[in-house]
């Protein structure tokens, strides 16, 4: 199957031309069998779109986080906040900050397990205010402290799909 590709990037392919319906189905099972998914409609590709940016900003460019959330999302899709978030909600089951919050979590758990860097440098890198704080949504999201996380022999790691 052929298929002009203009652009691709994290979790999106631009295409110069419009698929009919028979190449949309043969790309929608090419791509599951590679566990892939096709979004065509409008709310799946601005969910995606949310999380792809969340993903990017906290896993990708730790001089980003400094940011507000809200602004950056809003900005880039060029929405109100208040709607994204109702619709990112009502969709996923839970609200843009706390994906985000899972997000930094999980980076938080990452850079542990490499253990390269403290704690003040990963609360640093992560902009928390603090590592209290860091300490206390970790403790909040995980049920145990980043101590406790680096002292388990299986330390277990979400997929950032799985968020």
């Amino acid at each position: 199957m052929e298929i002009p590709i203009l652009s691709m990037q994290l979790g999106e392919v631009e295409i110069s031309k419009e698929l009919n319906e028979r190449q949309k189905h043969l790309l929608s099972e090419n791509l599951k069998a590679l566990g892939f998914e096709l979004l065509d409609d409008k709310i799946s590709k601005t969910i995606e779109r949310i999380k792809n940016l969340i993903v990017t900003l906290v896993h990708y460019q730790n001089e980003k986080l400094k940011i507000n959330l809200s602004t950056y999302i809003a900005d880039d899709l060029n929405q109100d906040y208040s709607a994204l978030s109702n619709l990112f909600s009502e969709t996923e089951g839970i609200t843009i900050e706390h994906y985000f919050i899972a997000q930094k979590i999980e980076k938080v758990k990452e850079l542990l397990i490499y253990n390269e860097l403290s704690l003040s440098e990963i609360a640093f890198q992560l902009n928390y205010s603090s590592v209290p704080h860091l300490s206390n949504q970790f403790k909040k999201t995980t049920g145990i402290t980043p101590t406790q996380f680096k002292q388990l022999k299986n330390k277990k790691r979400r997929q950032i799909d799985d968020l």
